[in-house]
Parts: structure tokens; C-alpha cells; sequence
């Protein structure tokens, strides 16, 4: 009894940060609206990325660059490539959908993993990999242009979190680096594709109160507080509890975009959401085994690897 309560402030985080990663989608829908997709990604990131370097001072950290080429690939993978086909992604799409799509990055670290890291797939893995695969078939079906080129950029985010989640672990064991230090350089190299993107396609940009309000949410919530969260939330439980936010993240970027923006899945589309964060259940169960490791069956922030 005193454990649980005491664990009762790391459970309000988890549900907090839940609420704030899953209607990250929602405020990119809306700025999106109001500027380029360039312009949202590179504006973010810029300010996430001040944000972690002032915290890294103000902690007294070494401010020490990891080794640089290693970490400037995990950051275009993992900063560059993944908010640059996310931003896309819900700029020519849907919220929710998405955020469903984007979430299959597990499936994506399994698969690399294999060749890779040499970590075969057994047991309920193929079966969350199965269920994805259904889900993933119904949720793109049926395919017309508009709809098939957004769909695509949100698995080929996915795709590219996968594989920064298989870098970042080899980029861990060969280089001791400190976690902190090397989130904060990868989101640096990472950001300076972004920054040039969008300095060299602009767009127009209305200043807007919802496109402000939208930019500090995802950039300040989504990042700063989101990261700040999921670190508070490791200290104090095993990694695959805190994959909980994350496995609910999908879920409120679905319902959020339903009521907000009045995105209402199709039959189908539900169905196949409903099969890939059932998956995503299956796929995270292993984590509470000291086997598996965590980083590679919970879906961790990009920002947080």
C-alpha cells in the first residue's frame, strides 16, 4: 500500500505524458494549417533543442560532443528523418492516423534488429507482427493517391525511428557516451537539416493564435515537458511499464483528432487501429522479462534514445 502510493505522482506523469505525446499529433495537424510542414519541424526542434542544452547547463553537465559521426547518423535518423516525415505526414493526412502509422516503429525495430543486432524474432513477437501486418493492411486500404502518399510517410517515419532505435543501441555499446549528452548532439546534428529545410522553403506563415498556441504546445509540451516526463518516469519504473504512455499515445491522437478535428475513422480504419495498438500490447509484453531488452520492444521517444 505505501509502494503504490508512493508510486502515485509517477502514474500521474505517465498519464500526463500520454495525454501530451498523443495530442502532439493534433497541434502539428493545426500548425501545419497555418505554415509549412518545413517551417513546423524546423521551428520545433530549433527550440527543443535550446531548451535541452540549457538544461544540460544548468545541470553542470559536460557539454562535450559524443563521437561525431556515429551520432550525427542516429541524428538524421532519428531527429531529421522522423519529425520530417512525421510533420508530412499529418500535414497531408490525418491526426490519428497518423499517429497509428508512426507508431509501428516496434515492428520496424524487430525486423532490423534480426540482421543487425542478431536478436531473433520467437513467441508472441510474430504474433504482434502479425497483427500489425493486418492492422497496417486495413488502416491503408483502400488506397487512392492522396491518401497512399501520406499513409506511406507516416510508416517510412516509423521506419526511420526503427532504425535509430537499432543505431542508437549500437552507437550505446561501442561508444560510452552519456545519455543526456548524446540525446542533446543528436538532436543538434539532426535539427540543422531541419533549420536549412526551412529557411530554404519557407512558405507563407499566419500568425495565428491557434498556430502560436500549436507551436508552443508541440515544441515546449511535446518536447520539452514530454522529455522531462519520460525521464522522470524511468527513474521510477521498469522500462516496460513506462512503455504504457507510449503504447497509449496512438490511442488519444485518435480520439483527440475525432473530437478536434472531426477526423472519424472509417469501419475498416478502426478496425485496423484497433489490431496495431493491440500489437503494440502484445509487443511490449515481453519488456517485464530480464531477457528482453526494453529499448527494443516499447516505443521509446525519438528524443529520449
Amino acid at each position: 500500500m505505501t509502494e503504490t502510493r508512493g508510486r502515485g505522482p509517477v502514474y500521474v506523469a505517465l498519464v500526463v505524458l500520454a495525454l501530451v505525446w498523443g495530442y502532439t499529433w493534433v497541434g502539428i495537424k493545426i500548425a501545419t494549417q497555418d505554415a509549412s510542414p518545413y517551417v513546423v519541424a524546423g521551428a520545433r526542434l530549433g527550440i527543443a533543442t535550446v531548451i535541452l542544452f540549457a538544461v544540460l547547463a544548468l545541470t553542470r553537465r559536460s557539454l562535450k560532443p559524443p563521437p561525431f559521426v556515429p551520432t550525427l547518423i542516429l541524428g538524421l535518423l532519428q531527429t531529421t528523418g522522423w519529425t520530417l516525415l512525421q510533420t508530412l505526414a499529418v500535414a497531408q493526412g490525418g491526426a490519428g492516423k497518423s499517429a497509428v502509422l508512426g507508431y509501428t516503429m516496434p515492428f520496424w525495430t524487430a525486423l532490423f534488429a534480426w540482421p543487425f543486432l542478431g536478436e531473433r524474432i520467437a513467441g508472441m513477437r510474430w504474433v504482434a507482427l502479425g497483427l500489425a501486418a493486418a492492422g497496417l493492411a486495413l488502416v491503408v486500404v483502400p488506397l487512392n493517391a492522396h491518401s497512399f502518399a501520406a499513409d506511406g510517410l507516416a510508416v517510412a517515419a516509423g521506419i526511420s525511428w526503427g532504425a535509430s532505435a537499432v543505431y542508437a543501441k549500437r552507437l550505446r555499446t561501442r561508444h560510452r557516451v552519456e545519455l543526456l549528452s548524446l540525446t542533446a548532439w543528436q538532436l543538434l546534428w539532426g535539427t540543422l537539416p531541419l533549420i536549412v529545410l526551412m529557411l530554404a522553403i519557407p512558405g507563407e506563415i499566419h500568425f495565428t493564435r491557434s498556430f502560436i498556441a500549436a507551436m508552443a504546445f508541440i515544441s515546449i509540451g511535446g518536447a520539452a515537458l514530454g522529455w522531462f516526463l519520460w525521464m522522470y518516469i524511468l527513474s521510477r519504473l521498469p522500462a516496460g511499464v513506462a512503455g504504457i504512455a507510449s503504447l497509449a499515445t496512438p490511442v488519444v491522437g485518435v480520439v483527440s483528432a475525432a473530437i478536434q478535428l472531426h477526423e472519424v475513422p472509417s469501419v475498416t480504419e478502426l478496425i485496423g487501429m484497433v489490431l496495431i495498438v493491440g500489437a503494440l500490447v502484445v509487443n511490449a509484453w515481453p519488456a517485464t522479462s530480464p531477457d528482453i531488452d526494453a529499448t527494443l520492444v516499447t516505443p521509446i521517444p525519438p528524443e529520449t534514445l
